[in-house]
């Protein structure tokens, strides 16, 4: 049966533009005004969605028709169709830009765009970009527009003033340092390293206009069949390091691996001095190279991981997760730690982005599909076990096999080939 429900693509012109910081603003407002809201993030993304998160008070899914795929996109949005009052979608990049992009997935499924604007530095050519952004494809709806970053009550006038006809103006938020979302190298800063969040999320709440409560009309949802879940991880216990170094956890990811029967023991690299029990690891993405002394000083835990390697139980280890296997790690201040070293081969920090795009790697059973974004480079005499590729064909990042080790610079998304991610963690038929 169908769902019906308000939904709204929150996109811009491009990136930076302040997208994350209104999807916040408007999922706390509405939350705040007794209304349910899911919110999603279009594309591969871990930082935005903690912020939103925060904001709404409900994990954040990604939506993206490649590392997704429709249908799957199709059953999460039905599924929050049927009990939500508001489904909020962040864009990704510019509404335009990517393949596919935030605009590909808003006509797909008949969402209205609601188009962020940084209006700092422009008046009337506000409703010029306004219009292109409405008229460049016929398939698609710019239903509404907010202006950010408006510097009075006059310069909003003129906003509104330029903004076309059939065009919903929701008012303006203004420049407040007080709202800002710090930032570094791999965009926002993570959720729970910035203390005073809540503050700054009711703030931003407080300065949207009332007008920025406007409902859409619903939007229907078709349910989408999905196939049952092979639970191949019976009975195993997978340890997730979880704590500031790393975080990059899709909630997909943990949820497939649940479903596929999987019990889940988190530790903190940082801090404990063992493992849980367990019969897997699973070394997710994040930032080690801001804590790598910390992580090179805690020996047991190196010990305890090393242990488990040598046993022979497996090793899932993604992008962070990957540098700190390595034998050493060098930051970006250019001091070297040596970390794991069940990975042969350093890894260094670079001052430019060495990777970002989706890519699949071919699996058993289907394509494991994800990405990378990433500013490090690693150097092993390890040759690859097997190449991930870009939606157009190109190579893309490799993945390394030692032993039990499984280690990439890829983030998959585990729904796209559970059985692939089941092999990956030892699980029935590997």
């Amino acid at each position: 049966m169908a769902a019906s429900c308000p939904a709204l693509m929150v996109a811009a012109p491009s990136s930076g533009q302040g997208k994350t910081l209104v999807t916040a603003a408007l999922a706390r407002a509405h939350v705040r005004a007794g209304r349910r809201v899911r919110v999603f993030k279009c594309g591969p993304d871990f930082l935005d969605p903690m912020i939103l998160e925060a904001a709404s008070g409900a994990p954040v899914h990604q939506l993206d028709l490649f590392m997704v795929g429709e249908g799957a996109c199709r059953a999460l949005l039905h599924h929050a169709a049927g009990d939500a009052d508001l489904i909020l979608i962040e864009g990704v990049m510019g509404l335009f830009d990517g393949a596919p992009s935030a605009a590909d997935l808003a006509a797909m499924f008949g969402v209205p765009v609601l188009a962020v604007i940084d209006a700092s530095a422009m008046a009337q050519t506000f409703g010029a970009l306004v219009h292109g952004l409405a008229t460049w494809r016929d398939d698609l709806a710019v239903a509404a527009v907010l202006a950010n970053r408006v510097g009075s009550e006059r310069h909003a006038e003129m906003l509104a003033e330029s903004t076309p006809e059939g065009c919903q103006w929701l008012g303006a938020l203004p420049r407040d340092p007080a709202i800002g979302l710090p930032e570094r190298h791999l965009g926002l800063v993570q959720a729970e390293e910035i203390g005073d969040l809540q503050a700054r999320l009711d703030r931003a709440a407080d300065l949207l206009p009332i007008d920025a409560l406007w409902l859409p009309m619903p939007v229907t949802f078709a349910a989408s069949e999905q196939s049952p879940i092979p639970r191949l991880l019976d009975g195993r216990t997978i340890a997730v390091a979880r704590d500031e170094a790393f975080a990059f956890l899709y909630p997909a990811n943990i949820a497939l691996l649940e479903a596929m029967g999987a019990r889940l023991a988190y530790f903190s690299p940082l801090r404990a001095s063992a493992l849980p029990a367990c019969d897997a690891i699973w070394l997710p993405g994040g930032y080690p190279e801001l804590h790598a002394a910390q992580l090179a000083a805690n020996a047991p835990m190196l010990q305890a991981i090393r242990a488990h390697h040598e046993a022979g139980k497996p090793i899932v280890a993604e992008c962070g997760g990957m540098l700190f296997c390595a034998e050493s790690l060098t930051d970006g201040a250019g001091i070297s730690h040596a970390l794991l070293g069940i990975l042969p081969g350093q890894a260094a920090m670079q001052p430019r982005l060495a990777a970002l795009g989706l890519q699949a790697l071919p699996a058993a059973g289907g394509d494991l599909r994800g990405h990378t974004f990433h500013y490090a480079q690693l150097e092993t005499p390890l040759a690859p076990q097997a190449v991930a590729r870009s939606p157009d064909g190109r190579a893309g990042e490799p993945v390394f096999q030692m032993g039990s080790l499984w280690a990439s610079f890829l983030h998959g998304y585990f729904p796209s080939a559970p059985h692939a991610v089941a092999a990956m963690f030892g699980g029935q038929g590997s």
